[in-house]
Parts: structure tokens; C-alpha cells; sequence
């Protein structure tokens, strides 16, 4: 069955099946007030913790099917692909590990087709035992080509066989989680003593958020959660002490596409064309003067907690 057709029958079967509805995935209260329509997205606000979240969800996010059926399409199309495996598609994210871990062993969750880890093995050969998870199956084939041992399945069902990690990443996954304190539990319970938990979400109250609002692109059904950085420390503070945290991440030319748009819908097709213009950009020697102006820009966004993505880096705590 050709991806077009998986993706149609997914959401026909998905039509026939009722919302989910959640209590607030921060602190479980159920009292929450509408705030945002968009689409099939009704977003809400928590009257405890003023957490934003999707309420209800539909089916096939909320199980996670979307994203070993229509998702896959997407995770394997060569624009994302060719993107993923750049040498500077995870700059940040390998920065930031490395200024914390450098070695040991490393489960990335939600690692689709294994850009972060193959380029961790490539960069640093010899000083980490890597191993990614995911619930896309085809996607994590890539992966496996590429060398990288993976584990299928969600991941609070996923047996480890004792196994316990230096490290657990989750980069751009939490907000697709419809119980994501369940994954952090669990993620505590496979570290190692002063184990770190890496973590990196959309930014809900970036520059972006504020002023496209419902015309921004990433304000869509695949985002279960909005992370602000005081109900993100909530969410975690239970399980973890965080050692640092940060906005990172600055995209102008979606925030130009999305304000001229005015909230049209992008397709993934689109998102992996764009993904492949921006990553050609970075590597492309002439533009360095406008390379060197959007850093500065950056770093200004993110030093005012304004950049598109925010950061954590947790300790286990014993």
C-alpha cells in the first residue's frame, strides 16, 4: 500500500473513533478553560497551572498511530532525510549534550530515523554505546541501515532487559505525548545514578507564538502540549533537578511564510522543503555575513527566552 493511500484510510478509520479526552498532563487537574480553535485542535488552559494543552486529542495522535503510518511518509521523504543526516542539522542539540555528556551510554527517544545518533557515532567515534526508540517502524529501518541498534514500540512498554543509561534524550518528542509525565518516570527509573535527561520542545512563549499566534505553522493537532519554561520545570521537577536551561532556535523564514500566510495549513511536503532550503543555507560558504547577523539574533532571542525551542538539561534525581 502506496504512503497516500495509509494515510487516507488512517484517517478514515480515525473519523469512526471518539476524541480523547485528557486531564492536564503538567498537574493532572481536570479544570481547564477554552482558549484556542484552530482546525481540529482545541487548545485549553489549566485553571491550576495555566498548562496549554490539547483537549480533546485526536485518536491517532494520542495513540501514536499517525506516526507509523502517515507520519512515516514524511520521516523518509529524501528532503527530510537529506536534512537529518547534514552535518549541521543537530548542531545545537550536539553542543548542548556534549557540554554535559561525554560518554556513556545513550537511549534517544523518539529517535525516527536516527539523524542525532549517527551524527553522535560519527563525531565522537568510541564514546557512546547508542541506542534509539521509536514507534515509526519504517523510519527506524533507515536507521538500522545507517548502523544505529534500535528498539521498536512505545516506549513505556519497551523492554529494556535491565539495560541503564547515561543518558536519555528526547528532542522535539514531549510535545507529542499525551501523558509525557509517564515518559519521564520512566526515564527515571532506566538511568544511572546522576544520569541526565535531555530535552528540547517548541517554545510557547517564543517570538513566533507571540506574534503569529493560531497562524503559526507548529500550533497544530501533531502538538499535544505547550511548553512554557514554568510548566515545563513543573512537569519535571518531580523526577529531575535541571542543570541548565535555555531558548535556542530561530526560523525567519517561516515567520515571514506564516505571517504573509496568514495560517494556511503546510504540508509535510512543504515542512521537508523548507527543512532542505534551511539546511542548505547553513552550509553554503558565501552567506556567511547573514549567517553571522542570524547567530547574533539568536543568541539576543535567546537570551530574552524568545527563540522558537526551549532546552533542558535534567539530573536524575537519587
Amino acid at each position: 500500500m502506496e504512503a497516500g493511500q495509509r494515510a487516507r484510510l488512517l484517517v478514515s478509520n480515525a473519523a469512526n473513533v471518539p476524541a480523547v479526552g485528557r486531564p492536564c498532563p503538567v498537574c493532572g487537574s481536570r479544570e481547564a478553560h477554552p482558549l484556542l480553535a484552530k482546525g481540529e485542535l482545541r487548545l485549553v488552559r489549566c485553571r491550576q497551572c495555566s498548562a496549554i494543552y490539547a483537549d480533546p486529542v485526536p485518536p491517532q495522535f494520542a495513540s501514536g498511530q499517525y506516526y507509523d503510518e502517515a507520519g512515516a511518509a514524511y520521516y523518509l521523504s529524501p528532503a527530510k532525510l537529506q536534512s537529518d543526516y547534514a552535518p549541521v542539522r543537530f548542531q545545537r542539540e550536539l553542543e548542548l549534550f556534549r557540554r554535559h555528556c561525554l560518554r556513556g551510554a545513550v537511549l534517544d527517544v523518539g529517535c525516527c530515523s536516527g539523524g542525532f545518533l549517527f551524527q553522535l557515532q560519527r563525531r565522537f567515534p568510541g564514546c557512546y554505546e547508542v541506542l534509539g526508540s521509536d514507534v515509526s517502524g519504517a523510519p527506524l529501518d533507515h536507521a538500522e541501515a545507517q548502523g544505529i541498534a534500535v528498539l521498536r514500540g512505545n516506549f513505556l512498554e519497551l523492554d529494556l532487559a535491565g539495560r541503564r543509561f547515561d543518558a536519555v534524550t528526547f528532542w522535539a518528542v514531549l510535545e507529542h505525548l499525551l501523558e509525557p509525565a509517564a515518559f519521564l518516570d520512566r526515564t527515571w527509573s532506566i538511568l544511572r545514578p546522576g544520569g541526565l535527561c535531555f530535552a528540547l520542545v517548541p517554545n510557547a512563549q517564543s517570538l513566533a507564538m507571540r506574534l503569529l499566534g493560531a497562524r503559526y505553522r507548529y500550533l497544530y493537532p501533531q502538538h499535544l502540549t505547550y511548553f512554557t519554561k514554568t510548566t515545563l520545570a513543573k512537569l519535571v521537577q518531580k523526577r529531575f533537578v535541571c542543570v541548565e536551561a535555555r531558548t535556542t532556535h530561530f526560523n525567519p523564514v517561516v515567520l515571514w511564510q506564516d505571517w504573509r500566510s496568514g495560517g494556511r495549513e503546510v504540508s509535510n511536503e512543504e515542512r521537508g522543503r523548507l527543512l532542505q532550503r534551511t539546511t542548505a543555507y547553513k552550509q553554503t560558504p558565501w552567506l556567511k555575513p547573514a549567517k553571522a547577523l542570524y547567530g547574533i539574533t539568536e543568541r539576543l532571542l535567546g537570551a530574552m527566552g524568545l527563540a522558537d525551542n526551549l532546552a533542558l538539561v535534567l539530573r536524575r534525581r537519587d
